[in-house]
């Protein structure tokens, strides 16, 4: 057995399930990658169309799913720094914890959110606005959720799919030393780190060819993010999906869960017919009813 069919098949059998139903609304993104507001922090030109997003999801009764990479925990050693630069952000995101409304996964770039001490230590609370206010106090930041139906019981595995990687998951502290000390000092003076799958097109594909092969030959639906590259195959040709990321130019991608259909969705500024830009919503592929998906 494949070390990714050995480790999604670790998170399947120990993963927190959530129940959903015909009224479920879920919002997952992935691979933010928020940095400290300097030049490295490949975030800081999206973090208003990031917010624009949230805020709609907020207001029309979204759970908000962040599957891994959410903050850029290789290049930068510490979260308070991450945090503060992001305030708007993390404030909103707050909102959406303290009505249970957000889950969080960890992906490679910020798997030091695995251990519980950085959660409950780093995560408890923030300054806000100089007031010090509750983040996401006693939360767990598993490798990976199940949402399930709960009439047809049909599963959705969501992961971050850095998974089986010999350099991503296996000996990741050395991938993060290279990034840290290498790359991270190089994108400062304006050159571009190669960030791992997300630039290499011959890794990415073979992830998510590991993915896909999983995904349907377990008839189970998979979504992740971890290559940066959207993905929505068409109803009944496979059950691989990816929700993007957030640090695409000038725009972010996500996967929206809404009564049970699913779309792949693009956030980005537009302008209208007096050239005043707006941030607008765009349906990429979809929506479809999950069901469609499956061959029975």
């Amino acid at each position: 057995m494949s070390a990714v069919k050995r480790r999604l098949r670790c998170i399947y059998n120990t993963a927190e399930v959530i129940k959903f139903d015909e009224n479920s609304k879920f919002i997952i993104m992935s691979d933010c990658h928020r940095g400290q507001g300097n030049t490295g922090d490949n975030f800081l030109s999206n973090q208003v169309l990031q917010f624009a997003a949230l805020e709609y999801y907020y207001k029309n009764g979204y759970t908000y799913i962040e599957l891994g990479d959410g903050d850029e925990l290789w290049e930068n050693r510490k979260i308070q720094p991450i945090i503060a630069a992001h305030s708007e952000i993390f404030w909103i995101m707050s909102k959406f914890y303290d009505e249970n409304r957000m889950h969080m996964i960890y992906g490679n770039h910020d798997i030091v959110k695995r251990r519980r001490q950085v959660a409950n230590k780093e995560f408890c609370s923030f300054y806000c606005d100089s007031c010090e206010c509750k983040l996401f106090p006693g939360i767990q930041m598993p490798e990976g959720i199940i949402l399930e139906d709960i009439n047809t019981k049909r599963k959705i595995m969501l992961v971050h799919g850095h998974q089986g990687s010999f350099l991503n998951d296996t000996i990741w502290p050395a991938a993060r030393f290279l990034v840290r000390y290498v790359w991270k000092p190089l994108e400062l003076i304006g050159f571009t780190a190669p960030t791992g799958a997300a630039r290499a097109h011959n890794k990415k594909a073979a992830i998510e060819k590991k993915l896909a092969e999983y995904a349907n030959s377990h008839q189970l639906m998979i979504i992740a993010g971890h290559t940066h590259r959207p993905a929505y195959p068409q109803p009944g040709t496979g059950l691989y999906f990816n929700d993007g990321s957030c640090v695409h130019p000038k725009s972010i991608t996500g996967i929206e869960i809404c009564k049970r259909q699913i779309s792949l969705v693009k956030w980005t500024v537009a302008a209208d017919e007096n050239l005043n830009l707006y941030v607008e919503r765009q349906i990429l592929e979809g929506p479809n009813n999950i069901s469609d998906f499956y061959i029975d």
